[in-house]
């Protein structure tokens, strides 16, 4: 049986870094999709103020398979 990917993007922020901001997104997205099998880094920025970096955000592009739940309305209703 075939499998149905969708793909999402979202944007993810940190104070200490890179790979603090990819792990908070992942896991904030993780708590509303489910299958979540791959991300992709599309972007990443640092913010900065008086010559200092104050916070590291990336986009992400995630990969989740579509749930094989049949169809979303009850044939059945008239």
């Amino acid at each position: 049986m075939a499998s149905i990917a969708r793909i999402t993007t979202i944007s993810a922020r940190s104070e200490t870094s890179f790979e603090d901001a990819i792990t908070q997104g992942i896991t904030r997205a993780n708590e509303t999709l489910r299958g979540i099998e791959g991300a992709w880094v599309k972007d990443h920025v640092v913010n900065i103020k008086d010559g200092a970096i104050t916070s590291w955000q990336v986009t992400l592009e995630l990969t989740f398979v579509l749930d094989d739940a049949g169809p979303a309305v009850d044939p059945s209703f008239d």
